[in-house]
């Protein structure tokens, strides 16, 4: 169930980008949250993901496993000050594209296999737009609200 994203990873032909979309929606309330409850709680959802996946012995990456979008969704969070329809959709897209892409260091980290294999790639895919969304901040402040 926690792996599964609590059923969101059985959504048919999307799963990742429900589990991402999840991550999201669970995200605000945290960007509210007073500093260091949403890094925090990727950190949480991080651990409780290796765990899960370790724990019901998932081999590879199966679709339905969306505990790594869920947690790369929140660290991709980490790049914005405060929710904005701008942002929060600017760091979904980012945070998909890079997933789907796989660029660099992604694709590293995806081939890599194994719990840490599967959390990995998400979680520098979500890194990779934070940094992209906090640059944006720094250079053009107004832009994402």
């Amino acid at each position: 169930m926690v792996a599964g994203g609590f059923g969101s990873g059985f959504v048919p032909g999307a799963p990742g980008t429900a589990g991402a979309l999840l991550g999201l929606v669970l995200g605000i309330p945290l960007l509210l949250a007073p500093p260091g409850v949403l890094a925090l709680a990727a950190l949480l959802v991080s651990l409780l993901g290796l765990w899960a996946i370790r724990a019901a012995g998932i081999e590879g990456d199966p679709g339905w496993v969306v505990i790594d979008e869920i947690a790369g969704q929140f660290v991709a969070l980490l790049g914005l000050a405060h929710p904005s329809v701008l942002g929060l959709g600017a760091a979904f897209v980012l945070f998909r594209l890079f997933d789907i892409v796989k660029p660099g260091p992604v694709g590293w980290a995806d081939r890599q296999g194994g719990a840490a294999g599967i959390m990995a790639d998400d979680l520098i895919a979500g890194a990779i737009a934070a940094g992209i969304l906090w640059a944006v901040r720094q250079r053009w402040p107004w832009v994402l609200g």
